[in-house]
This record gives C-alpha cells, structure tokens and sequence, in this order.
C-alpha cells in the first residue's frame, strides 16, 4: 500500500494567519452548503439559459459543453450569486472576445 503523502494536509491548518477559520472547517461549510467555489458555470446557465449572449445561438442539453461562461470585468475570481458578472458565451464567441484585445494590440503597436 502506497503512503499517501497528501492525507493530513486538511487537519485544522489555518489558511492564513488574520483568516480565523481552518482548511477542516471550510470544507465542511461549502459541504453543507452544496456550493463549491468552482460551480459558477452551472449557475450561469441555470440562470442565463442555454443562448450565447453575443451571437444569440440557442443549445440544447447534449450540446451545452460548447457554452462557456466569460467574466464581463475579467476577474474570473469574480463570481457573484445573481451572475452579474457572467455572460454565456458559445466558444467560438468567447475565444473572439478574448482575441480582440490581442488583435488591437498588434494593429495599435503596428501604427506607432
């Protein structure tokens, strides 16, 4: 049987110093609570529908890998419970939007 290194890193170890809660209790909380920091997705579309907000395609279930949720200020961190912050994107509208900065960028410096 392997050791498994890893086993005791969630014994009550604080996260930080001014942060009164440890990595036990924490858990514990998002357990109980149902919700885990990462489930933003799934909120999005629950509450956004199934529609890219940019070229207006509509999806149906088995193809709802293809939307994408896109931070309208960029902080993916962002993530508040009434989806102010998230628009539904289909990947190929997601990818153009992260791609104009880029695009202007490029042109901007070329000019200069």
């Amino acid at each position: 049987m392997k050791h498994n290194r890893y086993r005791n890193i969630t014994k009550k170890m604080p996260l930080k110093k001014d942060n009164k809660k440890s990595v036990e209790e924490i858990v514990r909380e998002l357990k109980q609570t149902g919700k885990s920091p990462g489930n933003y997705r799934e909120q999005s579309l629950k509450i956004q529908g199934l529609i890219c907000a940019k070229c207006g395609r509509e999806f149906e279930n088995k193809d709802r890998r293809l939307l994408t949720v896109h931070h309208k200020d960029g902080n993916p961190g962002n993530n508040p419970p009434d989806g102010s912050n998230w628009e539904n994107l289909c990947v190929y509208c997601h990818d153009d939007e992260h791609s104009r900065g880029l695009l202007g960028d490029f042109l901007g410096a070329k000019g200069r």
